[in-house]
């Protein structure tokens, strides 16, 4: 049975409690954190490698699972119909936040991984993971309810 929730605390504190004996959440700061105290013990990463933060633990793929390479995407949206100069601009601007190797730093400190770009790939990166989750849907026969 698959339990949703809003957010990664309530699942994690709900995990940490015994609620449950397993769980998919991403691997946040806090997440390691209880992983290093012996709170929690990972079984596998869904990326497609290997977490620097977790270099021990396998992949999904090297366990047998392939097509298995669920990993969150995070990005910035802007409204339709935003003049694409504005856009630009913008795009350019969190490149060079991006870029900055102390940014870059405490984003992989939480276990992600910097891959700016431009808004076409995005939107083509976003359409392919979608077109990967349909199939998992599809396969696994679940439905909307």
């Amino acid at each position: 049975m698959s339990v949703p929730y809003k957010g990664g605390s309530q699942l994690l504190k709900d995990g940490l409690s015994g609620q449950f004996e397993i769980m998919a959440i991403n691997a946040s700061p806090s997440v390691l954190q209880s992983v290093k105290q012996g709170k929690l013990r990972v079984l596998a990463v869904t990326s497609p490698s290997r977490m620097d933060s977790l270099p021990n633990v396998p992949t999904l793929a090297e366990l047998g699972h392939p097509s298995a390479n669920l990993v969150s995407i995070f990005g910035l949206l802007i409204p339709a119909g935003v003049p694409e100069s504005t856009a630009k601009e913008l795009t350019s601007a969190v490149g060079k936040i991006l870029a900055d190797p102390e940014i870059e730093s405490g984003i992989a400190d939480t276990g992600n991984v910097v891959m700016a770009g431009s808004s076409a790939e995005f939107a083509s990166r976003i359409a392919s993971e979608s077109l990967v989750d349909e199939r998992i849907i599809k396969r696994a026969g679940i439905k909307a309810e």
